[in-house]
């Protein structure tokens, strides 16, 4: 692994790489590169151009490039049954929640990750945010933890979604799941499974990736 220190983004170096992909909102880029400037050090992110590269390429895909903070659960009938198979083993079964956001949640996500049941309410409560969604109740109480998290998000979690602590709360996960390990040897497929539970994207968080690498010219994949 390469060291250095204290290694700054700016919006022009985020801009290049995003050419003919995407475009990205003044005023939330300008948040998240000053808070990835202020905080990634704290997480050791900031010590390798193979970190950096990685973290930008996973959070600005994860996040539809800096335009959703929080997770978008209005799914379709088609989209429950191809996305939530083990939930929604019938067309039936998918009608009766589909575009009903804060149902779908609180059934997906029902006991487990801390959650309680159906009924609870802690699935919607306690959904994605941040640019690297946080998701269910044991994350958020685990991160209300941390010293940096600076609101109560156990009852107020919405604060996830919002500016700083969408990019802390990112970076918290990013360490607690140490997927530094896996930036510094350029394992693209690992970091996303660590982030995704999957590989969705994986082909253009590879391209991202690439990109952010060149840009800091370290070897291309």
């Amino acid at each position: 692994m390469e060291e250095k220190t204290n290694i700054k983004v700016d919006q022009q170096l985020i801009r290049r790489a995003l050419v003919g992909i995407a475009t990205v909102d003044n005023k939330k880029l300008d948040e998240f590169v000053a808070s990835f400037n202020m905080w990634a050090h704290s997480f050791g992110i900031d010590t390798s151009y193979r970190r950096v590269a990685m973290f930008l390429a996973q959070n600005l895909f994860e996040s539809n490039y800096l335009k959703a903070t929080e997770e978008n659960l209005n799914y379709s009938v088609e989209g429950l049954l191809k996305v939530f198979p083990k939930y929604f083993k019938t067309k039936a079964e998918a009608e009766a929640y589909a575009r009903q956001p804060q149902k779908i949640a609180n059934r997906v996500y029902a006991n487990r990750m801390g959650n309680g049941n159906e009924a609870s309410g802690d699935g919607w409560k306690y959904r994605g945010r941040a640019y690297i969604q946080l998701t269910g109740r044991y994350n958020y109480e685990q991160f209300n933890k941390y010293d940096l998290c600076t609101k109560d998000v156990i009852n107020e979690p919405e604060y996830v979604s919002k500016y700083p602590l969408c990019q802390i709360a990112s970076m918290w996960f990013w360490e607690r799941n140490n997927i530094n390990y896996w930036a510094d040897i350029d394992d693209v497929s690992k970091c996303t499974r660590l982030i995704n539970g999957g590989t969705n994207g994986l082909n253009t968080r590879q391209l991202l990736y690439r990109r952010f690498s060149r840009e800091f010219g370290i070897k291309k994949l």
